[in-house]
C-alpha cells in the first residue's frame, strides 16, 4: 500500500482539456437506461437527459436544467 507521501510524488494527468478518450470506459456523461429496461419511457428520460448535456457541453446538470428537460418532453404536474 501507497504512504501519503508517495501518493502526492506522482504527477498530475490533467485529462479535462485531453481530445484523447482512448482510455476504454464509456463516456461519463451518460444517463441512458439499463440495456434491458422494461420501461420505455425511463429510456426515453435517459436519452433525453443525454441529448441535452451534450448539447449544452454539462457533465452535470442541475434540477432546474432536470425539469426543463422532463417539460419539454410533455410532462406537468
Amino acid at each position: 500500500m501507497e504512504t501519503v507521501l508517495e501518493q502526492n510524488t506522482r504527477p498530475f494527468v490533467d485529462r479535462r482539456g485531453s481530445n484523447d478518450h482512448s482510455h476504454g470506459g464509456p463516456e461519463r456523461r451518460q444517463f441512458r437506461a439499463t440495456p434491458n429496461a422494461d420501461r420505455p419511457e425511463i429510456a426515453e428520460l435517459g436519452n433525453a437527459i443525454d441529448q441535452y448535456k451534450l448539447e449544452h457541453r454539462r457533465r452535470f446538470i442541475t434540477f432546474e436544467e432536470l425539469h426543463s428537460v422532463i417539460t419539454r418532453l410533455g410532462y406537468h404536474k
